[in-house]
Parts: C-alpha cells; structure tokens; sequence
C-alpha cells in the first residue's frame, strides 16, 4: 500500500511507495535545462525530507543519512494543439488526428502505456472506419514469463535448486517461470546453505547468474545494463551498487570476451553513473560540512581518535587500522580495512585526518549519515550486554 497527497506545501505532490524491500519517497516538479544527465541536487533531497515529516510517528525520525539513493529525470510535456492557449502543456497524453486521417500521439509515460496503446487504436478504428474481428487485446496480454507462473512458485525454485528463499521469491516475482532458466545459470555456493546462487552484494537477492542471464537473454552490453536495468540496485542503495560494480564487470568481461582496457572504461563508466545521476556526489557535499559538535563531543571523538593512532602522529594510516582492529580480536581482511580508510578519506591522501574523522562522527550524530563500517569498528570495545539481563542466550 503507498501514499499520495497532493497538498505540499508548494502544491508539488508527495508519495510513498513500497518497492523492493524499500521505500520511495518523491517528488520534486521544477524546469531544468535539457541534457542527457540529469542529477540530483541536495535541495531537492532536503525538500522530499522535509515534506514527508507531516506524515510519520513523533517517535520516526528519516535523517539524511537514511536516504540510500536519489535519482531525478526528465518528463517531456507536449502542448496541446487543440486547445486556444498555446502554453497548456499537458502532463498526459494527446492524440491528435491530421486532416488525411494521420494519427498522432504523443506525451504520457511508461506506466500508462497500455492504456495509451488501447486509446490509440480504438480512435484509429473509429476515424477510419475500421471492422476489428475483435476489440484491443493490450490489457490481457501477458507478458514473458508470466503464463506458468504461480504465487507460490518460489517455493519449486527452492525444492528444485536449493536456492535462498529471499532469491527465490525475487526471481519469481521479476522472471516469472523464466526464473527456472536462470538458476541452471547460477553457480554453487560453496555453503551448506544455499547450495546455489552467489549473490552480487549481501544486502540484496541479486545473484552472479542474473548477469549471464541479461547477457545471453536480455541483450545486456555495458555494465550499466545490469546495475541499474535489468536489476535496480543502483535505485535501491548507490552505495551497494559501486561495490557490485567490479563483480558484474568480471563476469560481463568473461561472457563477452572483453580486454582489461574494456573492462576499466566500463567500471568507469558505471561509477560516473553513480556518481551523477544516482546520487553519489552528493555524499561529498554532506561530509564537507563543518563539524558541528559540543566540546563533550568532540573530547569524547578525539579520545577515539586517538586510541586507533596511538603514536599521536595526527592521522589514521592503514597499519593503525591494522593494529586496532587485531587489537580488538577482529578479523578484518585488507580489502575490507582498505574500504573502511575510503569512506572517510575525503581528500584521498591516504589517511584518515583528524578533521575527516571528526566529520564523520559528528554525521553520524547528526544523522546525516547512518552507518559507516569505520565507526562500528572502533565501537567494538565495547563490553557485550549481558545475555541474563537482556533475556537472550539459549
């Protein structure tokens, strides 16, 4: 079940829709110049956040840090020819019959495509006097994959290919019974359980066999195909989908035979995506704000700080990281300690300044950023809740 209302305070309209596991929230409606990127821009997230407000519980509180993605787009609007005011643009769309019976229409959007499709011909069929056998057949048309699927055909995927049932009921509700073509794709696990399907990132139920799939059956070329077309992890979580970026190109550069060379432009390519278009450069501009902290604060973060660089040196390096993390009793791999120094270096030196890491903590107080690795890892000092007291323990 969503929610529209479309009394902003603006007069925009605000939404909420479930979808994958997530929630939409939009929308922003302004003039923009014409181009083939359109970005996001931190007002308009600031304003989506600000509207929905009205909306929810005293005790929920969305902080910026809660928004996993944003996304804007371009809505081209056609003027009305039958109407005397030249400037009506019209947001749905228009059908428009010449004076030698050429049939026109133009506007609308992908949501309303059938119905577009039924009025068309209905109006073809009515000004050229056509004699149909039978009436427009759009609205029961199925569409591929859907006449052997059932609502409960996630559990066959199960029984059939042991596969996890988050995946299964993913690849039911997006392939239909196409779904039993792809899991002889995925490969084994290597675990006890699942036995197949290795996912792109832990969050999600998109699994590697998904890019052979696009590739040998849905005609994926880029990278880009995958991240934010035939799957919609790019509008689900940006952050999440940078991190599958490497493993998609490798396994597209496998099917499609690409070189090394191919294979850096398409990760590049897919990351400037991101970065532009799904949000990801707005991540910046939030940790680029002044660190806005109460002197208990700050005395409590530096003292943070400088429990992990011990040589008082003024910077985390990796090898800090190393040492407090072995400290700790954690067992972090170098690929996941070189992630965790990224997240915070914002000026890509290397290192994690004394600035960086005040930044972070204090975005993380504010809200403005809800999860970072860096900040959990230095936290595991804590001492564990007692299982009596919390009620947990077998």
């Amino acid at each position: 079940m969503g929610l529209l209302d479309p009394n902003t305070s603006d007069g925009r309209v605000i939404f909420f829709l479930p979808w994958q596991g997530a929630t939409v929230a939009g929308t922003t409606d302004t003039k923009c110049e014409l181009t083939d990127n359109p970005s996001p821009t931190e007002e308009e997230v600031q304003f989506i956040l600000g509207e929905i407000k009205g909306y929810l519980n005293d005790d929920v509180k969305v902080r910026r840090g809660d928004v996993l993605s944003c996304w804007t787009g371009l809505r081209p609007l056609v003027m009305d020819p039958n109407k005397k005011d030249t400037q009506s643009l019209a947001r749905n769309h228009i059908i428009e019959i010449g004076d030698d019976h050429l049939i026109t229409i133009a506007g609308g959007k992908w949501t309303t495509y059938r119905e577009m499709a039924q009025e068309t011909i209905d109006k073809a069929v009515d000004v050229c006097n056509l004699k149909p056998s039978r009436s427009c057949q759009t609205s029961g048309l199925l569409l591929d994959g859907a006449h052997g699927w059932s609502p409960t055909m996630h559990v066959k995927l199960v029984q059939t290919f042991g596969i996890d049932v988050a995946v299964a009921e993913h690849l039911s509700s997006i392939y239909g019974d196409r779904a039993f073509k792809l899991c002889e794709l995925a490969q084994m696990t290597g675990l006890t359980w699942p036995v197949v399907g290795r996912r792109l990132h832990p969050d999600f139920p998109y699994i590697e066999a998904e890019v052979v799939y696009a590739v040998r059956k849905e005609y994926a070329r880029r990278a880009l195909d995958i991240v934010a077309r035939r799957t919609r992890l790019a509008f689900l979580n940006v952050a999440a989908a940078e991190q599958a970026v490497p493993k998609i190109v490798e396994i597209m550069g496998r099917e499609l035979g690409w070189s090394k060379q191919k294979c850096k432009e398409e990760h590049e390519y897919c990351l400037q995506f991101l970065d532009k278009e799904m949000g990801l450069h707005l991540k910046d501009k939030i940790n680029s704000l002044t660190p806005q902290l109460s002197e208990a604060d700050r005395e409590s973060f530096l003292k943070q700080f400088q429990r992990i660089d011990c040589d008082r040196k003024g910077y985390i390096s990796l090898n800090d990281l190393r040492r407090h993390m072995k400290s700790q009793g954690q067992e972090i791999s170098e690929a996941m300690l070189t992630d965790m120094l990224k997240e915070v270096d914002l000026n890509k030196n290397g290192r994690i300044d004394e600035s960086e890491f005040l930044q972070l903590m204090s975005s993380m107080k504010e809200g403005s950023v809800s999860h970072s690795r860096l900040a959990s890892a230095i936290n595991m000092h804590r001492k564990p809740i007692d299982t009596v007291r919390s009620g947990g323990g077998l």
